[in-house]
């Protein structure tokens, strides 16, 4: 090597000496530790005697550290579970004579505190792999039968606590019925009647919620006799139906489905002593102190918890299993696990996906081209990896009310999985987007509509917006209000959203490009500031506003302006309502100054602030007080008259205005209801109204304002008691130090208010009552469209049709009328089962609100109504 006589030489010397100094190096602990976590990954019956003969000469014996490492690995890689439970079966045996406890049997203790540890913070999923473990260790000898049928007896016992909550019930059942799934054959021998006591608790917890399940399916059943659709299974019947199946065959089927590399082991001698798990009792649930949730981190979790949980089917058994089957539920439950486990880090959960075959018992899915052929197959069902890989994650991103984690998680993880292998997963997304698209027109939930258009639009973005448009032109013939020409009409929208609109119109066939298709605009969508046109009356008063807001005047000036121009308008001939005219003209001015990006949105309503609230009163005066009505319906029309070409923008728009306190959500709510047709949508030719997804992502935007707010002000609340407390706890405590006089009577220090709690929990009722009011409306608006009064001019006739089981199969005739009735519906639905937590603290008074005049009366309508209401309340 050349010596650099400018000093490289010794620089790159000293940089090689820093990089060794800073490089890690791994103690023999560590080094042990990432060897049992990593065991298995080439094969794991040829790794098991070194990694166990690895784990025996290791000195000095660190328990915790392998119970850790087995603890991490159960319940961070449950696909290894049996290989695992083998590992460990191995550790129980004594090699020599010594009476000492076996290496197993210690590292099994120490793993069972981590087990307790799961249990009492009420970590389901880690609780539920724990048990899966133990039902392995039970099979292959080491747990006694005996200890694990108390163990799944415990939670079985959960089902039948008074009040028990569903989210509660579900994941206590699931853990019990894995754990008899699992171990079935070794609890059916050695006591038939623990079993059926086992399965029968869980049916009869299940049977209680039939009336919730009605309401989650993702299916909108506008009607109410019951209409059974076979494209989605509900979790605990698959788990039920599996259990059964298995019961009846004494559970010899199961070791067709899971690997069993300890049943190779030969019988244990009389030596061999089994552990008995110790008694273990569920903890409670989390209470709530004055309506205070002790850990509001949880609420949004637990509300999604909280209802049964049905996955779509999308295709036939002889592609993907069957989940109701015992082969098919744990390779449904398998693939779910390992979506949510690896949520942090979607690439390698999409590897691990497509690897899932390497962890089950062979023959089960097709090989890959050019793979070997399994020569002695155990399963010969020949299933399609991709596809059931593609229906479990759909399935999971379209449960009702919400999918456990972050939609934008599915959506990148089918974009991985694609990137991956492109020729095996790109025709199962096809498949897929097919299937979901035919269910569109039998049933499928609007909510499932809105969250299956956004993953197509999301999908088409990372491939070109490739897609075979022309298989949907002849749907182009239904009505405009049809579920298909609404979801293509949507999935347009939301491309064009995340590209440009040039580019997805180049993208459609020409009969979708058509004006008279309505599902993409001619020009792309801007601003319509309808007084930029010089024909307009009001186009020089508008012009004046615009350049003073442009320059940047004082709001005073031109509030000053707006006086003097309404005080011209009240004295012309015209018949008009000069507060509108005038609300109008601000609002596109100002919005008109924003167009051009966020930045300009946000910085022209923070200077101008003092403008808004002036027009949002009655009078247009800073002496409005708190605004009118009118006045804020004038502010939100302009809005949407403004951006009536760009839907996302006045969603964005209502959100800031609202966020500056310029108008309330209860205003938004209003003003929704009072549209005489659906918000910017170019498919509605006019007739009755109805509540789109459009119409729903504002009334959603209002709600979740109003309930966040109060939330914050809750945890707020919380927090300044915990301080008041702390701070009165310490203050007594120094008193009672300070006491000398022994005989004193102690007398009970004075109450000293916090004026910051008084204000935080002013501020609370405040919201609480904001909230009460924004649910109240919604309620309200939807009674109103789906059961009006006679004399409601706006009453649509067929929403009487749709709720009857002859309408809903006189479906294929419906117009646009019908199918608009049928939409409101579902979207009414979405909101009571979305919301049913806030519901349910309101619900006497706004069942008496709404309902009331509904008493006594035989309206079907009205009906459905307070069944879908008592439902999402819990109140039937």
């Amino acid at each position: 090597m050349s010596y650099d006589r400018r000093g490289g030489g010794r620089r790159r010397y000293r940089d090689d000496y820093d990089d060794r100094r800073r490089e890690y190096h791994e103690t023999p602990e560590e080094k042990l530790r990432l060897s049992i976590i990593k065991f298995g990954e080439v094969d794991a019956l040829a790794e098991l005697p070194r990694v166990e003969k690895q784990i025996r000469e290791y000195v000095p014996l660190n328990i915790s550290n392998l119970s850790e490492a087995f603890r991490f690995s159960v319940t961070e890689q449950p696909y290894k579970i049996p290989y695992y439970a083998s590992l460990l079966r191995a550790l129980h045996e004594q090699p020599d004579a010594s009476d000492g406890p076996s290496l197993g049997r210690q590292i099994l203790e120490d793993l069972w505190k981590g087990f307790q540890s799961y249990l009492d913070k009420l970590a389901w999923r880690e609780a539920r792999l724990c048990i899966q473990f133990f039902a392995h260790l039970t099979m292959a000898k080491v747990v006694s039968p005996d200890s694990m049928i108390s163990l799944l007896q415990a939670f079985t016992s959960v089902l039948d606590e008074f009040g028990v909550s569903n989210g509660r019930a579900k994941r206590a059942a699931m853990c019990a019925a894995e754990g008899l799934m699992f171990a079935g054959p070794v609890i059916k021998a050695h006591s038939a009647l623990a079993v059926t006591d086992i399965i029968n608790a869980i049916q009869a917890y299940n049977d209680t919620m039939s009336n919730p399940t009605w309401l989650v399916q993702p299916t909108t059943e506008a009607h109410q006799e019951s209409i059974v659709f076979d494209f989605a299974d509900e979790l605990l019947d698959t788990i039920l139906r599996a259990l059964r199946t298995l019961n009846e065959s004494d559970f010899s089927e199961i070791a067709s489905i899971i690997p069993q590399p300890y049943a190779s082991y030969p019988e244990p001698d009389s030596s061999f002593s089994p552990f008995n798990l110790p008694a273990v009792l569920v903890p409670p649930e989390v209470i709530e102190i004055d309506g205070l949730s002790v850990d509001s981190e949880t609420d949004i979790q637990v509300r999604k918890e909280e209802w049964p949980e049905f996955y779509v089917r999308l295709f036939d058994n002889e592609i993907t299993p069957d989940p109701t089957t015992p082969t098919g539920y744990v390779i449904r439950t398998a693939l779910l696990d390992i979506v949510e486990i690896y949520e942090v880090n979607r690439k390698e959960c999409a590897r691990l996906l497509l690897e899932y075959p390497k962890w089950n018992l062979p023959g089960a899915f097709k090989p890959k081209p050019g793979a070997p052929v399994e020569s002695d197959p155990v399963e010969g069902k020949d299933w399609q990896l991709e596809s059931t890989i593609l229906e479990t994650i759909l399935g999971a991103y379209l449960v009702l009310p919400a999918p456990s984690g972050e939609p934008l998680y599915y959506s990148s993880l089918i974009t991985e999985l694609c990137k991956l292998s492109p020729s095996t997963v790109g025709p199962a997304v096809g498949k897929s987007i097919r299937k979901l698209y035919g269910f569109l027109s039998e049933g499928l939930d609007v909510e499932s509509a809105r969250k299956f258009a956004e993953w197509f639009a999301i999908h088409m973005s990372n491939f070109n917006f490739q897609w075979v448009w022309r298989e949907w032109i002849p749907d182009l013939s239904s009505p405009v209000q049809h579920p298909k020409r609404t979801f293509i009409q949507r999935a347009v929208e939301y491309e064009v959203r995340l590209s440009y609109h040039d580019r997805i119109l180049k993208t459609l066939p020409e009969a979708m490009q058509a004006p008279d298709a309505y599902l993409i605009t001619e020009r792309a969508p801007g601003p319509n500031f309808e007084y930029d046109d010089p024909s307009n009356p009001y186009h020089e008063s508008a012009q004046t506003v615009l350049n003073l807001i442009r320059g940047r005047a004082k709001a005073e000036d031109v509030i000053a302006n707006l006086e003097t121009l309404k005080t011209t308008l009240e004295n012309a001939d015209e018949p008009i309502n000069v507060n509108s005219v005038v609300r109008s003209i601000t609002v596109g001015s100002l919005l008109h100054i924003g167009s051009r990006s966020f930045s300009h949105l946000l910085n022209a309503i923070e200077r101008y602030l003092p403008l808004l609230r002036s027009i949002s009163s009655a009078s247009l005066s800073t002496s409005g007080g708190g605004g009118s009505p009118e006045a804020k319906a004038d502010i939100l029309t302009g809005v949407a008259s403004f951006w009536q070409t760009n839907r996302q923008m006045i969603g964005i728009v209502f959100d800031k205005l609202m966020q500056y306190q310029i108008v309330d959500p209860t205003d938004v709510v209003a003003w929704v209801f009072s549209q005489e047709t659906s918000i910017g949508e170019p498919r509605v030719l006019g007739g009755p109204s109805s509540i789109g997804t459009h119409e729903w992502d504002l009334l959603k935007g209002a709600l979740d304002k109003a309930n966040g707010r109060v939330v914050i002000a809750k945890r707020k609340v919380v927090a300044l008691r915990k301080e008041d407390d702390d701070t009165r706890g310490r203050a007594k405590a120094t008193a009672n130090a300070m006491e000398v006089d022994a005989d004193k009577p102690e007398e009970e220090s004075p109450t000293v208010d916090n004026p910051q709690l008084n204000t935080a929990l002013k501020a609370l009722s405040t919201l609480t009552q904001e909230q009460k009011g924004v649910l109240a409306r919604t309620l309200e608006g939807f009674v109103a469209y789906l059961a009006p009064s006679p004399t409601n001019h706006r009453a649509n006739p067929a929403t009487r049709t749709v709720i009857t089981v002859q309408g809903w199969s006189e479906r294929a005739n419906w117009g646009s009328d019908e199918w608009a009735a049928w939409e409101t519906w579902g979207w009414y639905r979405h909101f009571c089962r979305a919301y049913s937590p806030y519901l349910r603290n309101y619900t006497n008074t706004l069942s008496a609100v709404s309902f009331s005049r509904f008493e006594g009366a035989s309206d079907p309508a009205a009906e459905l109504l307070k069944k879908t209401w008592n439902v999402a309340t819990g109140q039937a």
